[in-house]
C-alpha cells in the first residue's frame, strides 16, 4: 500500500540501475538518427555527450528521479535521451512510447478543446461562468472563459479543499464524479477580483471542461477525441477515471532518502483531477500535441493571437525553464537561447515538461520520474531547470 507520507504529498497540479542512453531513433520516424542523431559531418551532435552527462548527474543525485527521458524532436527528426531505469524492479529504461501521467499538462489539452470551439463560434473568450453555467456561484458568474484559461479567475481551488483533501488521505483511490469536484469550493468567494491577479488553481480547468460540454452537450472525453486527438494523430493518450495505467508505463517514485524509493504509479485514481490533471500520454505523443497546440497548425491566427497574449512574471507549476509568462493555457518560457511556448506538470511520480518552437517545428519534452515543485524540493526542482534549459539550448540550436 503507498505510503501516508506519500498520499499527503499529493497535489493535482499533486538504488538506481546502471545508466544509458537509448537507441530507439527507428521507432520515432523513418530518416531518424540512432542515439543522439547525427551531426551533418555523420558524428553524434557536439552537445550529446553533455546533455547525456547532465541526465545521468540528475539521477544520480540522492533525491533525484529514478529516471528520466528527454526527446528532442526538430522537423522529422527525434533525439532520445534516457538516464536510469523506468521500472526500478525490472531495470527497464524509459522509452518514448511508455504511458505516464502528464498531469498539469492536461490543463493544455483542455485550453486546446475550449479554444477549438471558440474557432467554432460555440464558445467566446468574454463568455462567463453566468452565461454557460448560470448553476454555478452566483459569485462566480462574471468570470469569463479567458480568466479561467489563463488563471485570473480567483476561484478558489478545490484541490486545496481541507474535506477533498481528507477523502484523498483516507482513499488515495476514491472515485469522485468528477463534474461535481467544483461543489467542495461552491461556497466560498472568490479570491479576488477576476482579471486582476494571477493565481494557478485547478479549479479552473475543471469549468473549462464543464462550459465545454455545456455548449456542446456532449462529454469532455469525447470533445478531446474529436477537437485534439484524432486532428493531432494521437493513439496512446486517454482521460480515464481510475488508477490504473495503460502498459507499458513508466513508473513513477515517491523519493525521500534514506528511504528506498516507494512506486506510486498507480497511488491515486484521476477523477479527482481530471481535465485539470488527470491525462495519460507518451513523450512522443506529447511531443506532437505540444507542436500542434503551441506551434500555427491547431488554432486559427486570430484565436492563436489571443492564447499568445502573456501576462510576463506569472509561472506553470512547477516553473519552466527560463522566464515565465501565461498565456491561455500555455506558457512561454524565454531561456538564453530563445523562446519556447508550452506547459509543466506535476502529480506523485512525475513531474513533466512539454514545450514547443513558436513555428512548430521542434519540441522537448521532459519527464522525470518523481515528483519536485516550488514546495516539494525545490533545490531539485532548480536543478531540473537548469538542465531544462539546456536541453532548450539545444533543441533551438542549428545543428
Amino acid at each position: 500500500m503507498p505510503s501516508r507520507a506519500s498520499v499527503r504529498r499529493f497535489r493535482a497540479g499533486l538504488p538506481a540501475a546502471a545508466l544509458s542512453v537509448t537507441v530507439l531513433s527507428a521507432l520515432l520516424a523513418p530518416a531518424q538518427a540512432v542515439g543522439a542523431g547525427p551531426d551533418p559531418a555523420g558524428g553524434r551532435p557536439s552537445h550529446a555527450g553533455s546533455l547525456q552527462r547532465q541526465l545521468e548527474q540528475l539521477v544520480a543525485q540522492d533525491d533525484g528521479p529514478p529516471g528520466v527521458i528527454a526527446v528532442l524532436t526538430k522537423g522529422k527528426k527525434a533525439q532520445v535521451y534516457t538516464a536510469g531505469v523506468g521500472d526500478i524492479a525490472t531495470g527497464r529504461p524509459p522509452h518514448p512510447d511508455d504511458h505516464m501521467r502528464i498531469a498539469s499538462i492536461a490543463k493544455a489539452f483542455s485550453g486546446a478543446v475550449a479554444l477549438r470551439l471558440v474557432d467554432k463560434k460555440l464558445l467566446s473568450l468574454d463568455a462567463t461562468i453566468g452565461d454557460v453555467l448560470p448553476d454555478q456561484p452566483e459569485d462566480w458568474h462574471e468570470v469569463t472563459l479567458r480568466q479561467l484559461l489563463q488563471h485570473t479567475s480567483g476561484l478558489p481551488d478545490f484541490s486545496a479543499d481541507p474535506e477533498f483533501l481528507s477523502i484523498i488521505q483516507a482513499d488515495p483511490r476514491h472515485v469522485f464524479d468528477s463534474r461535481k469536484l467544483l461543489d467542495f469550493v461552491a461556497g466560498e468567494p472568490l479570491l479576488f477580483r477576476p482579471g486582476t491577479l494571477y493565481e494557478y488553481s485547478n479549479s479552473d480547468n475543471i469549468a473549462v471542461a464543464l462550459m465545454a460540454e455545456a455548449v456542446t452537450g456532449r462529454r469532455y472525453e469525447d470533445l478531446l477525441k474529436e477537437l485534439v486527438y484524432r486532428p493531432v494523430g494521437l493513439h496512446r493518450t486517454s482521460l480515464p477515471q481510475g488508477y490504473r495505467l495503460p502498459r507499458p508505463f513508466l513508473h513513477g517514485y515517491d523519493v525521500a532518502p534514506p528511504a528506498a524509493p516507494e512506486d506510486v504509479s498507480e497511488l491515486i485514481g484521476t477523477s479527482g483531477v481530471w481535465a485539470s490533471g488527470g491525462i495519460v500520454s507518451t513523450p512522443k505523443e506529447l511531443g506532437a500535441f505540444i507542436r500542434a497546440y503551441g506551434g500555427p497548425t491547431l488554432l486559427s491566427k486570430k484565436t492563436r493571437q489571443e492564447q499568445l497574449t502573456f501576462r510576463p512574471g506569472d509561472s506553470s507549476e512547477p516553473a519552466g525553464p527560463g522566464t515565465n509568462a501565461a498565456g491561455l493555457a500555455i506558457f512561454q518560457y524565454t531561456t538564453r537561447c530563445g523562446v519556447l511556448y508550452g506547459h509543466t506538470g506535476n502529480t506523485p511520480g512525475y513531474t513533466q515538461l512539454a514545450a514547443t518552437s513558436p513555428d512548430g517545428t521542434r519540441s522537448l519534452t521532459f519527464s522525470i520520474n518523481t515528483q519536485t515543485s516550488k514546495s516539494n524540493k525545490p533545490a531539485l526542482l532548480a536543478r531540473l531547470r537548469t538542465v531544462q534549459e539546456n536541453f532548450a539550448c539545444a533543441l533551438l540550436k542549428d545543428h
